[in-house]
């Protein structure tokens, strides 16, 4: 057994696909929008994980203007504000959560406020008292715009940050803070994170003397 001991003064969470799993009701959205544009699916779903959904469009069709794409985040997103059959929470999330009482963190998350909210509410999960949403950033990930204003709403350097993610442009927003990340699932093995676990159930929580925060990892 390999255990890993990091400790970091707050912690940033990404969401969805980290916290919660949403990845049933996001892949049939992507699936759907994907169909109608002619796209094939192996060229879409690598992209749409961790990224604003406009973004992930520009990327996809780099010609169609903006504000299709826009319209096209917009009803994709009311949709997925009353599909929330599926979205559970990522095993041992909620014992971490719970763990993080007077710890330093926040969430950082693509989605915005009110779909942030219904998702972990879907998956059981309390919602921080500190969170950066979609209507906050002007740049998506995998911009570190919000990981850097996560830091500085808590006050902290992001450089003692440690984010938790699961995408490829999650991690990519995270490094490039200058923090170190924890890549949480399957998905973010392949994407070289400072640190790996498959879920949260490899992971304890204890408060560090400093008032930050003491992870161990078992691997």
């Amino acid at each position: 057994m390999n255990i890993q001991t990091v400790t970091a003064s707050a912690l940033l969470l990404d969401m969805d696909g980290t916290l919660v799993n949403s990845d049933a009701v996001v892949e049939r959205l992507w699936s759907e929008w994907a169909a109608v544009q002619g796209l094939a699916w192996g060229s879409v779903e690598p992209l749409i994980h961790g990224r604003q959904g406009w973004l992930t469009m520009s990327l996809l069709l780099p010609d169609r203007p903006p504000a299709d794409n826009l319209a096209d985040e917009k009803r994709m997103l009311d949709e997925s504000r009353e599909d929330v059959a599926g979205v559970v929470a990522v095993p041992g999330a909620g014992v971490f959560l719970a763990a993080l009482d007077g710890v330093p963190h926040a969430l950082v998350t693509s989605a915005d406020d009110d779909l942030a909210r219904r998702r972990m509410a879907a998956g059981g999960l309390p919602f921080p008292a500190v969170a950066v949403t979609a209507e906050m950033v002007r740049a998506s990930k995998p911009d570190p715009e919000g990981f850097l204003l996560a830091a500085s709403t808590l006050g902290v350097d992001p450089g003692a940050c440690l984010v938790l993610e699961d995408s490829e442009a999650g991690i990519a927003a995270g490094l490039a803070a200058g923090a170190r990340v924890l890549g949480v699932g399957e998905r973010a093995a392949s994407y070289s994170p400072t640190y790996w676990v498959p879920d949260f159930t490899a992971v304890s929580v204890s408060v560090a003397h400093d008032g930050g925060v003491r992870l161990m990892l078992v691997g």
